[in-house]
């Protein structure tokens, strides 16, 4: 392959990189725990964007049983925000390597 080729080829796919992150800031996905007592939202780049609490999970007397459900809602949510980001970004890589470039 001509170097010029290769060139223009790694321009495209450096701008298909760009629409990728900015589709990525718009996705939206979900965390919950304890049966979606608290749900939590992130975007496609891992930013957590909101927590929500059930008023009936809060209980002054078992905080550790919240902090579990938090914990476990926002890594359920950042695990959504990965498998998704690494989705799209697989048909990038996918294309590089097609060109031998990985």
């Amino acid at each position: 392959m001509k170097m010029d080729k290769i060139m223009k080829q790694a321009q495209k796919m450096q701008a298909q990189m760009m629409r990728i992150q900015e589709d990525l800031a718009q996705e939206r996905v979900e965390g919950n725990a304890g049966g979606g007592m608290v749900k939590v939202v992130a975007n496609g780049q891992g930013d957590i964007l909101s927590i929500k609490i059930e008023k009936e999970v809060v209980n002054p007397d078992d905080v550790e049983m919240l902090e579990d459900m938090v914990l476990a809602a926002v890594s359920e949510a950042l695990k959504n925000s990965r498998d998704i980001a690494n989705a799209k970004m697989g048909q990038v890589s996918g294309a590089l390597g097609a060109l031998g470039l990985m």
